[in-house]
């Protein structure tokens, strides 16, 4: 273990937590030590001191500012913790929406941390659960609190009056009883009513049946009885041979009358049965016209709401649209490289966006810009004639030969050059090239500027005085080395266009001027910008060094004046030809590299031509 992360046991919990002698968690054990904490995209991982304790993890700018108190915490209760699938030292602690990122120095580390952040949880989680609630028993309401009505409270409706009620139509139902749905809970307690009231009709006629058949079956015994005796007995004789009558036939065959039935009105139960039934019907019928008009009311309401979430899904559109361009809302994972989160579209939105803003800032300090005088001594042209006898010359004359043999010829036949931009006198043409991944596109402008000279386009150029003044894309530069008059050594920086990298570049600029053979041509103006080493300016960890191999070629065209005047500006046109290969490195998207430079190249050209029409206006032509 490293000498900045040190175990302890020290801390505290809650009063109810268990202790030990010295106060002390049982089973905690706290952790402190440095991590790396993503801050933001312009700072990136910045090293703080991190502390877990008492379920908390809590983050210091350093180990010093520690009684200071803490710059921020999360409660570990409800923490998820994910290691990084690709990054083998890094962890992420999500709390809800709150997300930190956090490095440790090796993956040993990573473990050791996520171990212990999942052990303050699961002690957490299991005092919890052994002190917490056991169970909970949940009693529904009563029928009668549910709103349908109890039993006895539906016994109070099982009158005539009801009856009455319930066939003799509806009442009117107002439109916020049925909103709330009282109507409805309503019919259903008369249903309720009907069927107690149908079940002891019911109950009476079948007791009424009974007894009838009971009666019924009583008396045929009794006939049958009565008709056996008959045979045997009647009539008798006496010994003085008189008739003894025991009772009239009437008599003998009296009606047995069955007992219970007689307090039963039969018309009227049948009478009550038939209105039962048709109060069922009717609050049937009632039942299935509220059912419709909620129906209707429940499709007005779904409507309501598919109309409210297309709306805002369209907020959650242009929300999200407005995220992408702004990139403080962004974390690690959405960064260039090889694992990044964010797709070919959400790069091109983000890199656009950081331009325009770009443009804007440029656009205010342009005028200002033009405004500041420069001098800078410009060297005889016999200087930018010579290779010079530094150890880079013969590089620079193989890259000055290379390009007035092939920059300079015409982009048709079998060159594969595609016109991307046209506008004027200005031509931007590009070759498709990859190489394990990376765009190589090599870039071709022509361009034709009037009242300036090649000289002058290459001085502004190559000298670095005039650098800031149309070049919008540095951060800052510096000369490394100055190998001759016309030689330099540069090291820049780029601007960071969030979720690209940050850019640096360090090139050998060479100026030269190349002497006509045929003195009805003109004189060639170059200037070579290439990729060099150098040991004081190695590359720093944040930055992707770009190599690149740039170009500008100028020729200076001179219309003879009228009679025997002074040329002026008027007079010359200089054609420039420019010529970029630039292996940008790092993981960018082909596509996005390919339309940030048809974009950047055209207007880099244009600020740079009007910038040096602007500086040499009225003043003594340089050729």
């Amino acid at each position: 273990m490293s000498d900045n992360q040190s175990w302890n046991s020290s801390g505290s919990e809650e009063d109810a937590e268990p202790r030990d002698e010295s106060g002390h968690l049982v089973g905690c054990v706290d952790l402190s030590g440095v991590l790396s904490k993503w801050t933001n995209y312009i700072h990136g991982w910045q090293d703080r001191w991190v502390v877990l304790k008492n379920n908390t993890l809590s983050y210091y700018k350093s180990q010093d500012e520690t009684e200071y108190g803490c710059r921020g915490s999360l409660c570990l209760s409800k923490a998820v913790v994910t290691p990084h699938e690709f990054d083998e030292c890094r962890l992420d602690i999500s709390v809800n929406d709150s997300v930190w990122y956090l490095r440790a120095q090796d993956p040993e580390h990573r473990h050791q941390w996520i171990d212990s952040v999942e052990l303050h949880r699961t002690i957490r989680e299991g005092r919890r659960e052994k002190g917490g609630i056991q169970g909970t028993i949940f009693i529904p309401p009563p029928l009668a609190d549910s709103g349908y009505g109890s039993e006895s409270s539906l016994r109070r409706h099982g009158s005539m009056l009801s009856l009455t009620s319930a066939t003799s139509g509806f009442s009117a139902t107002s439109t916020s009883s049925f909103k709330k749905g009282h109507s409805l809970r309503e019919k259903l307690a008369e249903m309720e009513t009907f069927r107690d009231i149908l079940c002891r009709q019911v109950d009476t006629l079948q007791k009424y049946f009974d007894g009838c058949s009971d009666a019924v079956s009583k008396d045929e015994l009794q006939r049958d009885k009565i008709v056996e005796d008959d045979e045997d007995d009647f009539p008798n004789t006496r010994p003085d041979g008189e008739f003894l009558n025991h009772g009239s036939k009437e008599k003998v065959f009296q009606a047995v009358s069955p007992k219970g039935i007689n307090g039963i009105d039969f018309k009227g139960e049948a009478i009550t049965f038939k209105a039962t039934t048709a109060g069922i019907l009717a609050t049937l019928s009632h039942c299935i016209d509220l059912m419709v008009k909620r129906e209707d009311s429940w499709q007005k309401r779904v409507d309501k709401e598919t109309e409210k979430r297309r709306r805002i899904e369209e907020g959650y559109k242009s929300a999200l649209n407005d995220m992408k361009k702004k990139s403080h809302f962004r974390g690690p994972d959405y960064e260039e490289g090889p694992n990044s989160l964010i797709n070919e579209d959400e790069f091109f939105d983000a890199v656009e966006a950081a331009l325009d803003r770009q443009d804007k800032i440029e656009e205010q300090s342009h005028t200002e810009k033009i405004r500041i005088h420069r001098s800078s001594p410009v060297p005889p042209g016999d200087v930018y004639s010579s290779v010079g006898t530094h150890r880079f010359s013969e590089k620079v004359e193989e890259m000055v030969q290379n390009h007035m043999t092939y920059s300079l010829q015409d982009v048709g036949g079998d060159a594969n050059w595609q016109l991307v931009v046209e506008e004027g006198e200005m031509k931007v043409y590009r070759r498709e090239v990859e190489e394990n991944g990376i765009v190589l596109d090599p870039l071709k402008a022509t361009h034709s500027v009037k009242g300036v000279t090649g000289h002058e386009v290459c001085h502004f150029f190559w000298d670095t005085a005039y650098r800031n003044d149309w070049e919008t894309t540095i951060e800052n530069f510096n000369v490394v080395e100055t190998l001759s008059e016309n030689a330099t050594v540069v090291y820049q920086t780029h601007k960071r266009v969030w979720p690209a990298s940050q850019r640096d570049v360090l090139y050998l600029s060479a100026m030269r001027k190349i002497l006509s053979n045929n003195e009805n041509d003109p004189d060639t103006w170059l200037v070579c910008n290439f990729s060099v080493d150098h040991d004081d300016a190695q590359p720093p960890g944040r930055c992707v060094r770009a190599k690149i191999n740039i170009g500008m070629i100028c020729q200076t065209l001179v219309s003879p004046p009228e009679g025997d005047k002074e040329i002026s500006r008027d007079n010359i046109l200089c054609k420039i030809t420019y010529v970029a290969n630039v292996n940008p490195g790092g993981w960018a998207p082909a596509s996005v590299l390919r339309a940030v430079a048809k974009r950047e190249y055209p207007k880099f050209l244009k600020r740079f031509t009007s910038y040096v029409q602007e500086k040499t206006a009225g003043k003594p032509i340089l050729f």
